[in-house]
């Protein structure tokens, strides 16, 4: 209880920075997941119609799935430097991935027969796209946007080690002076965010799968 009450009471001196950090946050975090989306749903759609090159996509991008976010940061840190763009660069490639992924998944999970028997009724391919294999592809594709909303949130708190502002300067300045409440001003707000994150796009999930039936 002292330590959330010494948070509080940090905030309450702090408040303009602590709002300044959260926009900082927001903006990063959404910027990232707009252009993980503008890149990741129109190139797993085109993938999972193109099993040759779908397999050598998924496997490298699995692959670089299991490099720590921290040392993405770095890795663009020698090429742009410090601040918000290296940030959004790493961030937008992290949320890349999942969305990627889900992307094909759901598109590729669509049962052959469906497309045949929409074929069959005399739609096109466009039209078979867009008023088939998306729609059932939805629930795969969601969660490939909440897990890399998630990931982003929680990861853009990082984004403080190369300059990138947000909810981590306060963790990594209460790490640095060993003062927890300082870090609990940061890394609550991020958790809720996170877990808001979560809860919205499972019941935009749950809701669609409703309206479905």
């Amino acid at each position: 209880m002292n330590l959330l009450l010494g948070a509080f009471d940090y905030y309450l001196h702090n408040q303009a920075n602590f709002w300044q950090a959260t926009q900082q946050h927001i903006v990063l975090s959404s910027a990232a997941m707009g252009i993980s989306l503008a890149i990741g749903l129109p190139v797993g759609i085109w993938i999972s119609h193109r099993a040759k090159i779908a397999q050598t996509t998924i496997n490298f991008f699995n692959a670089l799935r299991v490099i720590p976010s921290l040392a993405i940061l770095f890795l663009v840190l020698p090429y742009l430097g410090l601040g918000f763009l290296p940030s959004l660069v790493a961030l937008s490639f992290l949320a890349f991935t999942p969305v990627l992924i889900n992307t094909y998944a759901g598109i590729r999970g669509v049962e052959h027969s469906v497309i045949e028997a929409a074929s069959g009724m005399g739609m096109n391919k466009t039209q078979v796209l867009v008023q088939i294999e998306i729609p059932l592809a939805i629930p795969a594709i969601v969660t490939g946007i909440r897990i890399a909303a998630v990931e982003v949130i929680s990861s853009a708190t990082l984004a403080s080690f190369i300059g990138g502002g947000g909810l981590g300067d306060f963790i990594t300045r209460g790490f640095a002076l060993y003062d927890v409440p300082i870090m609990l001003v940061g890394a609550i707000p991020v958790a809720i965010m996170a877990l808001s994150s979560e809860l919205f796009w499972t019941l935009f999930l749950r809701f669609y799968r409703v309206s479905e039936r």
